[in-house]
């Protein structure tokens, strides 16, 4: 017979499995986690993007074969395709540079210059600061889009 613990709630009384609290507690280790990731990234200054990478996969083709760490890195360096996450206050701002407002907006898939921005990673997520005027396109749909 399986231990459970027996808890009344307003709702009712529920009995919990040894391993449904184990699961809970594993899913609550990971939301802490999680959030502890998101308050290190770091908010854009003046007329800088921040932009996620999408992540690369490990292996070649959908098969079982595993990528080098140095291709998988060479991947992220010549990304050209990103999500853009935040923008700094003065971000296409200028009048002048950009009369008809912004390249792009929060929530965008966007296109850029291979090597181009600040690289670095939060737990296992790159990203890149970039120049506002870096942008060259917003990608409705991402996913088919390889760099040639």
């Amino acid at each position: 017979m399986t231990e459970a613990t027996v808890s009344i709630t307003p709702d009712g009384v529920h009995a919990e499995t040894a391993l449904e609290k184990q699961r809970r507690e594993k899913i609550a280790e990971q939301e802490r986690e999680l959030a502890e990731l998101e308050n290190k990234i770091p908010k854009p200054a003046g007329y800088h993007i921040l932009i996620a990478l999408p992540n690369i996969e490990e292996t070649f083709g959908g098969s079982e074969i595993l990528k080098s760490n140095q291709t998988v890195r060479d991947e992220y360096i010549l990304s050209i395709i990103g999500c853009v996450i935040d923008m700094g206050e003065q971000a296409y701002a200028d009048k002048d540079r950009f009369p008809t407002g912004p390249w792009c907006k929060q929530g965008d898939y966007v296109m850029f210059r291979a090597n181009t921005g600040t690289r670095f990673k939060i737990g296992r997520q790159e990203y890149r600061l970039m120049n506002d005027d870096s942008i060259q396109a917003v990608v409705p749909d991402p996913s088919g889009i390889t760099r040639a």
